[in-house]
């Protein structure tokens, strides 16, 4: 690690992959609006492993683990500085170990409090308002959760590091608190944005930050449009089947889905009833008209999108504010997988 920052009285906000890209998206959200600063990057040690490389031209690139970065913004009001730990993914063993390493910094830090982000997929349609549902490591904290009309997960769990991390800071003495966004079921490895927003409407109420929320919003607003539309159609199509199906069938699947539960090993969220469900966002399906199919590492990217990729990179460069509207064309063309090391590059201490 390097040298540690002198920071005013800071609060501590994590976010991982997982569902709907709700906790990432809003992670990003911060950094690019408060013009956030990489000052300092976790090695996992042997949690983590390999398990694929990338291959550019033919040439297969060097194996690296998963990275963990921490980024800082100092309050102007001399308040509660912030520090955003951003994981690339969680470690499929040791997530206790691991956390408790990642509270043991922030206590160097001097954080006072840490924050959890994640997704809380329900029965909801996409066209209707995302609630945030919210629990805390005390009944001070819960209580705060009620003035701030969020609510109460009264009981469940909260899957992988985005629980854990809390129960590791309050076995440290720290208070925690985690929002969930809520997001449609079925679109379960769709980016939703509008569960982002929600997030951070809820997260600037708590801390008092002020941001700029219009871009999200926008974004939030034009993915409510396409996956209304789209699940309109397929409604149009296939009717009650899509709600009701054959219970055999439902029980086939569900006896599969532990089994893959069992097995996988990517990053974790919460649906409604608090049973953590495995997803991989990255690899979302092919919608049409939605523009978040994955475009896999053996397809070639269109030379327009290239190039549009290439001007954004050079805004945010020189304006990190810019940065989320490179996150939004990266998320819209399934790649930001693929470039989320140079873009969390961005954010580095210029030199």
């Amino acid at each position: 690690m390097p040298d540690i920052p002198k920071l005013t009285h800071p609060w501590f906000v994590a976010a991982w992959p997982g569902m709907g890209h709700v906790a990432l998206n809003a992670g990003v959200y911060l950094l690019s609006k408060l013009g956030m600063t990489a000052v300092a990057e976790f090695e996992g040690g042997e949690l983590f492993d390999v398990t694929q490389v990338v291959v550019k031209g033919g040439v297969i690139q060097p194996a690296r683990r998963p990275r963990n970065r921490f980024f800082v913004w100092t309050d102007p009001r001399k308040r509660n500085d912030l520090v955003v730990f951003l994981g690339e993914a969680q470690p499929p063993v040791g997530k206790f170990p691991f956390c408790r390493q990642v509270i043991d910094y922030a206590r160097e830090l001097g954080v006072e409090r840490v924050i959890t982000f994640a997704a809380m997929a329900t029965d909801m349609r996409p066209e209707h308002p995302s609630r945030v549902f919210g629990a805390a490591t005390d009944e001070d904290g819960v209580a705060e959760l009620r003035r701030l009309d969020v609510t109460i997960l009264e009981e469940g769990n909260i899957g992988g590091l985005n629980g854990v991390l809390l129960g590791a800071a309050a076995a440290s003495g720290l208070r925690g608190t985690c929002f969930l966004g809520e997001m449609p079921q079925v679109f379960a490895q769709v980016p939703f944005p509008k569960a982002s927003l929600a997030i951070l409407e809820a997260f600037t109420l708590l801390t008092g930050v002020n941001l700029d929320m219009d871009e999200l919003a926008e974004q939030a607003h034009a993915v409510e449009e396409q996956l209304g539309d789209l699940l309109s159609r397929v409604e149009d199509q296939y009717g009650e089947q899509t709600e009701h199906g054959d219970e055999d069938d439902e029980d086939e699947e569900d006896e599969e889905d532990e089994d893959e539960d069992e097995e996988d090993d990517e990053d974790d969220d919460t649906n409604f009833a608090g049973n953590e469900i495995a997803v991989e966002p990255e690899n979302a399906p092919e919608h049409e008209g939605i523009g978040y199919q994955y475009v896999g590492p053996d397809e070639s990217v269109p030379p327009s999108s290239v190039q549009r990729i290439e001007e954004l990179f050079g805004r945010a460069a020189s304006d990190r504010t810019k940065a989320f509207e490179l996150k939004r064309e990266l998320d819209r063309l399934g790649l930001f997988k693929r470039y989320e090391d140079r873009f969390l590059d961005l954010f580095k201490q210029p030199e």
